[in-house]
Parts: structure tokens; sequence; C-alpha cells
């Protein structure tokens, strides 16, 4: 690793196989602590390359215990987090209104490393058994069209790293990562990210792959469509920009977006907006998520998606979906 950090000091960039290479040695946990704290600090002092991030996914990938999903038409609304702005669990939250219009959803997520509750977290204190089991996953998308992939589960060289993200307690380019390697190889994918610097190395990295994709930045800087402000809107047919008032039907207080100071916190929250007793805010920004994720998925028209979400929660139709899921464990 010294040689490595040192030629990083001197502000070379790595290649695709040279990045991929070192994830993987990353993975066996070959390295101390401290060596791949460095190492993650390189990428938090200048921008990352299109082709580190091409080698580190290649290497996530290639390590991945895989989802074989064959014949399911599947989704994955997520966020890199890492944004500092500890929201509620929007993404998944919205993964559950989609999953009740019909779509299949396959959530991708990990434990909070810079937030209160990541989607692990969230999952786990409502109840949720982690599991990388084909069986189980497949149970539980054709009964509730909902099931969750734990990263860690997935990937030895997250959980490899997962003391060292938690330690530093900053964004790291493994946020950037998250959302790129979905161990469901065929996933649509609607992505929220920090910036868009990163939502264009997301355009780049995605344009040639077969699956739709959505990538979003809301412009005063959420991971995902806040309706605090303008949302950037990036996908294979080009960039737009769309106001809160289009897809929220209104704006919206970074204050009605608090998370809690706690993840217990955080899923009575969850629990209380899946229930219908969210705000008219907490509510808005849910559906708006969920909408634009639903027509990632089957590309109709975004009124029609709002409709049928809005309609997944005021029916309760989400909440009895999430309760059967939450049953099955």
């Amino acid at each position: 690793m010294k040689k490595i950090l040192q030629y990083l000091f001197e502000y070379k960039t790595l290649t695709r196989q040279q990045a991929c290479s070192i994830l993987k040695e990353i993975s066996k946990g070959i390295y101390s602590e401290s060596e791949v704290a460095s190492f993650v600090t390189v990428f938090l002092m200048r921008s990352i390359t299109i082709d580190e991030m091409k080698g580190f996914q290649q290497a996530l990938l290639e390590l991945c215990v895989p989802v074989t999903l064959d014949g399911y038409d599947v989704l994955d609304i997520v966020g890199t987090g890492g944004d500092g702005k500890n929201t509620f669990n929007i993404s998944t939250l919205s993964c559950f209104i989609v999953a009740a219009t019909g779509q299949k959803v396959v959530k991708h997520g990990n434990y909070g490393a810079t937030s209160v509750s990541g989607a692990s977290n969230a999952m786990e204190n409502l109840g949720y058994e982690f599991s990388n089991d084909t069986g189980k996953l497949k149970k539980e998308l054709d009964e509730c069209n909902f099931c969750f992939l734990h990263a860690p589960m997935f990937h030895p060289a997250l959980k490899a790293v997962a003391p060292v993200r938690k330690h530093l307690g900053i964004r790291t380019f493994f946020n950037m990562m998250g959302p790129l390697v979905n161990p469901c190889f065929t996933v649509k994918r609607m992505i929220g990210v920090y910036n868009l610097e990163v939502a264009r190395l997301y355009r780049y990295i995605l344009e040639n792959e077969p699956n739709n994709f959505s990538i979003i930045h809301s412009l005063d800087g959420y991971d995902e469509i806040s309706l605090t402000a303008d949302t950037r809107v990036i996908t294979k047919n080009g960039e737009k920009t769309y106001d809160a008032f289009y897809l929220g039907k209104r704006s919206v207080e970074p204050s009605d977006l608090y998370g809690g100071n706690t993840a217990e916190e955080a899923s009575k929250l969850f629990l209380k907006i899946l229930k219908g007793r969210g705000s008219w805010a907490q509510n808005a920004v849910v559906l708006a998520n969920a909408s634009l994720g639903l027509k990632t998925a089957t590309g109709k028209d975004y009124d029609e998606c709002y409709a049928a979400c809005a309609e997944s929660l005021d029916s309760g139709k989400a909440l009895n979906n999430f309760t059967r899921l939450m049953e099955m464990q």
C-alpha cells in the first residue's frame, strides 16, 4: 500500500485495472485500517476519474454474491448518501410505494455511514431479516413486489471497509459506488447524487448499459428530489431541470425533511408516513421520488405515475404490502 499511496500523493491517477486490483486486495483484508483510511482520503482531496470509478465498480461486481432474478422486471431507488442533510428514509419509503403499484423493487442499501439512519438501519429496526438466499428474495418479490439487499452480505469489499467508513464518518467514494453495484445485474435504477459532477460521472458509466436509469440531484445539495429547490434529472435522453411544483405539486422547507436524532426515531417516522399520518410536505417528497422511480421503470407519463403512487399511499396499499413483507420474516 505504501507504493500505491506514494504514487497517488504525486497527483497521479489509477487506470481502470489498477483501481480494480487495489479494491480486490482491500476486500481480502490484507491492509490495515489506517492504510485503507489513507487510500480513501485521497479521493476526498481530488475528484475521482471515470477509469477509477469503472475499476472500483468492476471489482465490486466481480467479487459480489450475485442475485439471479431472470424474468423479473425490477427497479432500485437509491441515493449515494453523504449529502449531510439527515433526511428521513425517503428512497426506502418510495420503494414501498412503488412496489404497491405493482412494480417489483429490489432495493440495495447499507447502514448509514454519514447519517443517523441508512436504508439498512431502517429495514433492520422495522423487523426485516437480511439474507442473500435467492429463494427467500424471490418469494418476497412474488408476494410483496419488494426485497432488500443488505450490501455487506453481497459485497465482501464493503464489509471490509465498513469500520473505516464508520470511524471516518464522512462521505467517501464508497458512497458513490453503492448505487452502481446492485448485485441484481438487470435492475433499472433511479439514483440520487449529492452534486452534479458525480451525476455526470454516473451518466458516463450508465449510458451504455441496457437498462433504463434516471440520475437526480436537487440543486441545493440533496441526493434526492427534496422539493426544496429545482431538481436536475439526467436520463439516456439528456438532462432537464424540473421545479418543485411540477414534481411534488408544492415546495417544502428543509426542516420538513428532518429524519430524527436516532435510528429509532427515524423508524417511527418511517412508519408514521407509511401509515398515512405524515405531513403534507413529507408525503409530497416521498410521492415525487416514487413517481419518478415508477416512470423510470415503466416509461409512463409522470402524472400517471404520480396518480398511481398517490393511490398506493393514500389507500393503504403500501402499508399493507409492507406489513405482509414483515410477516414473512
